[in-house]
């Protein structure tokens, strides 16, 4: 007869390595009830194991006299694959797993062999599988961002990190994680100007900036130019320079968050010399010119150029926004930071991270005064940047053509013959053509301009399981019906990893 039980009795144990719970399960449970309790959470070394016998077909419950009747044996529970779920240090201990635990951490290791044990206790996996399935499960890094392959057809897209960084910057920033002389004057030993050679190296890309300064991005580069200049004070600017740029975030909030206030000129559509003129007096900080880089407004309009501005009696600061530092032939209307401060302004910020081709940043560059004026502001400290972010912009400045730079460059005949090679590589696996596109700058550069470009035609089912590959995601546009995999932002010697991958895809019955 099996033991009877008394209530309330209950008790934790730890069975075969993993945390199970014994229970002794109260006495008004009936036996096929208790039996499936015992298998679920018993140890075979625990009193309470189920008997290999065949069970017997009635028994008394304990408390209320009533006959319970069972039916079958025990030798179902048995096959139970909770039963065979190895331990988990058996399974870390596998030397895959302990070389992943040093390159990915402890942590991420752990969580992926428990996830794959539930697999195995829900019986989706047997016992011999466990490890192999566990190093199939390891993430390639221990970061949860994933390398993509851009074929959108826009070169600087915000929504994949903007601007690839160069060979050379990214071997920049693999120096600068260790110990570096950041700060520090390698002859003297004494404390030395932080990232110095940097921000040389910005120096001689602009020559005409009589100083620059260096945040952690555009934003903050503005931020901190209305902090130092007028906190308390008026911003003069036009009203159809009142931009809106990423994620919501607006000029005019960003203004008045740091205490300054707005003081808007002209119409949406036009405004004139004399607007900031007559806005101007004695509380009035700086005069603001914002460059609409995300959009344009066409029709019966007119604005202020810097060198009319250049001559009002107070500072004049122009936000380029993309960071283009000279003049690009494919980019004619897009303003650059040498032109702008030739024309009189006093201080210029843009972005690191959109045309420059470098990593986020702002970018502050005008007279040695002002420059430094900003540099020593008690906010500069909050908002300067990392070690990383030096090295990878002085390699960007000082370093071969970063992929930007390459993509907008780039012949779009040689972009068709490349599209026509892939399409031919594709032959037989799935419907590709090439096909000549039209290319967008982006991440709020050049708005309306349009690059001559050459994209792999493919079905519009394709999108979705490209995007969600494994191996290498692949994120292309949808136009008309299909799927456009544009090469414009695709370096050349990615073309075999995007074969690859639409191969890979089709295969599966994507």
């Amino acid at each position: 007869m099996p033991p009877r039980y008394s209530r309330p009795a209950s008790r934790l144990a730890e069975a075969d390595g993993n945390r199970t719970r014994l229970a002794e399960v109260l006495g008004h449970y009936g036996f096929e009830d208790r039996a499936r309790h015992q298998t679920r959470y018993a140890s075979p070394h625990s009193a309470a194991t189920v008997a290999t016998g065949p069970r017997p077909a009635v028994r008394q419950n304990a408390h209320v006299g009533d006959e319970v009747r069972v039916s079958g044996t025990t030798g179902d529970a048995v096959a139970d694959p909770r039963r065979s779920t190895p331990r988990t240090d058996r399974v870390l201990a596998d030397p895959r797993l302990q070389a992943a635990a040093d390159r990915l951490g402890p942590r991420i290791v752990k969580q992926v062999v428990a996830a794959t044990l539930d697999r195995c206790r829900s019986g989706q996996l047997r016992a011999e599988e466990v490890v192999d399935a566990a190093v199939a499960a390891l993430p390639d890094g221990a970061a949860g961002m994933r390398r993509v392959l851009n074929a959108t057809g826009v070169v600087v897209h915000t929504n994949l990190g903007r601007a690839p960084l160069s060979a050379a910057a990214v071997e920049a920033l693999a120096v600068a994680a260790g110990a570096t002389d950041v700060e520090l004057d390698l002859g003297s030993g004494a404390r030395g100007r932080r990232g110095r050679s940097a921000l040389a190296a910005l120096a001689e890309a602009v020559p005409d900036a009589g100083g620059v300064h260096v945040v952690n991005n555009g934003a903050a580069a503005l931020a901190l130019a209305t902090c130092a200049l007028a906190q308390g004070r008026e911003v003069v600017v036009a009203r159809g320079e009142l931009v809106e740029i990423g994620d919501g975030f607006r000029i005019p909030e960003l203004l008045e968050s740091v205490g300054a206030r707005l003081r808007e000129v002209g119409t949406t559509n036009r405004v004139r010399r004399e607007d900031y003129a007559a806005a101007i007096g004695e509380d009035t900080g700086f005069v603001l010119k914002v460059h609409p880089s995300n959009f344009r407004v066409t029709g019966f309009t007119s604005s202020v150029p810097v060198a009319e501005l250049a001559g009002l009696p107070v500072p004049v600061v122009v936000d380029i926004g993309s960071g283009l530092l000279a003049p690009h032939p494919r980019l004619p209307d897009e303003p650059d930071a040498a032109s702008v401060l030739r024309a009189g302004a006093d201080l210029v910020t843009a972005s690191g991270d959109k045309l420059l081709g470098g990593p986020q940043c702002g970018l502050m560059l005008g007279t040695a005064e002002l420059v430094e004026r900003l540099r020593r502001h008690p906010l500069a400290r909050a908002l300067r940047v990392d070690k990383l972010t030096l090295a990878a912009l002085e390699a960007t400045l000082r370093g071969p053509e970063p992929p930007v730079a390459a993509a907008l460059a780039t012949d779009a005949i040689l972009l068709l013959e490349r599209a026509r090679r892939v399409a031919a590589e594709l032959s037989g696996v799935v419907p590709a053509t090439a096909v000549e596109t039209v290319a967008a700058v982006g991440g709020g550069g050049a708005p309306g301009v349009e690059l001559a470009s050459a994209a792999v035609a493919l079905p519009e089912r394709l999108a979705a399981p490209l995007r969600l590959d494994e191996v290498l995601p692949v994120v292309g546009r949808v136009d008309r019906g299909r799927l456009l995999l544009d090469l414009v932002a695709v370096a050349p010697e990615d073309d075999p990893a995007l074969v690859a991958t639409v191969r890979r895809t089709a295969s599966s019955g994507g």
